[in-house]
């Protein structure tokens, strides 16, 4: 099966409607309001015109449940990424809303993987990205090979200073589990703004 490719942290209209001629299979929005890729209210509503073969993807942290709520509502998102401490019971609460819940996780060598259990029935799938105080949006790697240590079965994202350079040892990953590979900062001009060129070309080498 092909990896999905979802590109995050969008943010300025001409760029969004640019990616979304790629066709990833997912766009991230972040509704985080302390990250420097917050989408503007404007940019926003340009959501609910993407392509509808393209998973819109609202990224949220520690955000309160019935704000996460009113926005897959008002944006029409498929997808719920959360990136901050949210418990069992706050993703079960979400799975009502249709939306596609992913669940994140920073990633370091004191990792728990253990603690994933408990959010198998509560997930559609979980995201392993770089341990930062920040949330996501590093552009730093981490150990690939700490994933060793993850025994369930739940599919999931790769996030985490993914670039062109990896394209090869992506493709040489033996893991049925890996589902979708989340690329952002590596591929931008700007904090929120991407390079589409250099977009075309991830996903040229991720398609061959």
């Amino acid at each position: 099966m092909k990896l999905k490719i979802k590109v995050c942290g969008m943010k300025q209209a001409s760029n969004i409607a640019a990616v979304a001629e790629l066709q990833p299979d997912y766009l991230g929005f972040i509704f985080y309001h302390k990250s420097p890729r917050l989408i503007s209210d404007v940019s926003a509503e340009l959501i609910k015109y993407v392509p509808p073969t393209i998973k819109t993807t609202g990224v949220f942290v520690d955000e309160e449940l019935e704000i996460v709520k009113q926005n897959i509502i008002k944006y029409n998102l498929k997808a719920v990424q959360l990136h901050g401490q949210e418990s069992v019971a706050y993703c079960t609460a979400l799975r009502s809303s249709g939306a596609e819940i992913i669940k994140a996780f920073g990633v370091n060598e004191d990792f728990n993987f253990a603690q994933l259990a408990a959010y198998l029935n509560s997930v559609d799938y979980f995201l392993f990205d770089t341990q930062t105080p920040a949330h996501g949006g590093s552009g730093k790697v981490f150990d690939w090979n700490l994933l060793q240590n993850y025994a369930l079965d739940k599919p999931y994202f790769l996030s985490g200073g993914i670039d062109l350079t990896h394209t090869t040892t992506i493709k040489n990953i033996n893991d049925a589990r890996l589902y979708a590979l989340d690329v952002n900062s590596k591929f931008e001009l700007e904090p929120g703004l991407k390079d589409v060129e250099k977009l075309r070309e991830f996903f040229k080498e991720m398609k061959k």
